[in-house]
């Protein structure tokens, strides 16, 4: 059972983070809206858990790179958009 769900969170971070890539390669979304941060976010989360759980560190390591990407990306964002808002 824990196989089918750790598998299950790993196929869903794949979609999570293709699905982005196709909406920004496709120029349906931009680089610096939240939805595509919030799709690497998650999916590189996915991705992380899945590959502790395999002992993949090198794969760990570089999805949790990609998801702090996101996240620093996002929160540059936010805090850009309140300082928009505050001036």
């Amino acid at each position: 059972m824990k196989q089918i769900i750790l598998t299950s969170i790993g196929w869903l971070g794949v979609v999570l983070c293709t699905t982005g890539y196709l909406l920004l390669s496709t120029k349906v979304i931009r680089a610096e809206s939240r939805i595509f941060q919030l799709l690497n976010i998650l999916g590189g989360l996915c991705l992380v858990a899945v590959a502790v759980d395999a002992n993949d560190m090198p794969n760990a390591a570089a999805n949790l790179l990609w998801m702090f990407i996101g996240v620093y990306a996002l929160g540059r964002r936010l805090r850009t958009q309140r300082n928009v808002r505050t001036d």
